[in-house]
């Protein structure tokens, strides 16, 4: 007797159970209060020193654990996160770095990687990145990105500042050719958007720039966007043909 009402109550709360909704999963775009998760960085390490185009900022310690790869579904946490879309038609080797590398020198950008992936045709990835962090990241064809005559990586660039401490907290980005135009390599295209339905830097594979910095620009400043304090979601697509 007492198999069957178990039974007969389980049969009777079934339909309820199925027709229960799935929790619904925030948008991408949606912006955390406060810092947000701090899941999966390292340490802060700043020294602090230099202005603002000279200052180190946070830079992970280990070097590279302020930038980290996460999933869609952990985007809407964190504070600062940038989605890449792959426009590309084949895949392509991403890598970010740091402004200053592990040895307090300008020179993360000389073939040193915080993260790096593979970006399918199609694909989107997620990034999220510490507070007062400075650096840049850029896409090629194949499992390198190419080089200049010093080392240092010469592809088209996507910059970033997150939360920069000489800058009251603002953030900023821009889309640059400056390396690829200097070493004589092929401009890929890249566009970065603030999202949603905000400023954009974006420049072609033939080289015609919006908002964004060629080697012709090299000495201007304030090319790409500023953003206010707080919370930032950069829209990046890779293989941008305009």
């Amino acid at each position: 007797m007492q198999l069957k009402t178990t039974l007969a109550l389980l049969a009777a709360l079934t339909p309820f159970t199925q027709a229960l909704p799935h929790a619904k999963r925030a948008d991408w775009t949606s912006t955390p209060q406060g810092d947000g998760k701090t899941d999966g960085f390292g340490t802060r390490q700043t020294n602090g020193a230099g202005s603002i185009d000279t200052y180190q900022g946070n830079i992970g310690s280990p070097w590279g654990s302020n930038i980290i790869e996460i999933s869609e579904a952990d985007a809407s946490q964190y504070k600062y996160v940038a989605k890449l879309h792959g426009a590309n038609t084949e895949p392509n080797k991403v890598v970010f770095w740091n402004k200053f590398g592990p040895d307090g020198k300008l020179d993360g950008h000389y073939g040193r990687e915080a993260i790096s992936f593979t970006l399918q045709p199609g694909e989107d990835k997620y990034v999220a990145f510490d507070e007062n962090t400075q650096g840049g990241f850029g896409a090629y064809p194949g499992d390198d990105l190419p080089k200049g005559p010093m080392g240092a990586y010469a592809c088209t660039w996507g910059e970033f500042d997150f939360g920069s401490e000489p800058n009251n907290r603002w953030s900023g980005f821009d889309v640059s050719a400056i390396q690829a135009n200097m070493a004589g390599k092929e401009v890929q295209g890249m566009k970065i958007c603030e999202a949603p339905g905000g400023v954009c830097s974006s420049i072609t594979p033939d080289g015609a720039a919006d908002n964004a910095y060629t080697a012709a620009e090299t000495d201007i400043g304030g090319i790409g966007a500023n953003l206010a304090e707080g919370p930032v979601r950069l829209d990046v697509t890779i293989g941008y043909e305009g």
